[in-house]
């Protein structure tokens, strides 16, 4: 049996992505300081190292973990996988939907379009986003 580990971006500024997507899911900020640091920098990590690294995680376990590492180089294109964000809410409560897109506007993420269509028999309608770092992800 395997398990999902790490979801992991590269960014230009992983702690202030992991910042971003901590707020995104609600996750309590988690820093690499205390007993933590500690043992990273007794392993042979640099103070460099870790400020070249981000973490946002479900403090319960639940949800996903988001790693963050520091790019050797600048994004182009698009994704090649994205994260797809469903927002709790009964069927049909469009204004759920656009008040947090509206949330994660103001926490930094752009929107880039509106799609409204339908898939077969099941109707979508959901924003496609980008990060502060411009990584693509759905929200739906």
């Amino acid at each position: 049996m395997i398990k999902l580990g790490n979801i992991t971006f590269y960014a230009d500024d992983p702690p202030t992505l992991a910042r971003f997507w901590s707020d995104v899911f609600g996750y309590p900020y988690r820093e690499f300081d205390g007993e933590l640091r500690q043992q990273l920098l007794d392993s042979g990590l640099t103070e460099e190292d870790l400020a070249k690294r981000g973490l946002a995680e479900d403090p319960e376990g639940r949800g996903p973990r988001l790693f963050f590492h520091h790019a050797s180089e600048a994004k182009s294109g698009r994704n090649r996988i994205h994260l797809d964000i469903n927002v709790v809410r009964e069927p049909g409560d469009e204004a759920a939907l656009d008040a947090e897109k509206d949330r994660l506007v103001a926490l930094g993420a752009e929107v880039v379009r509106l799609v409204e269509q339908t898939w077969g028999p099941w109707p979508e309608r959901y924003y496609q986003m980008r990060d502060p770092e411009g990584n693509e992800f759905c929200l739906q």
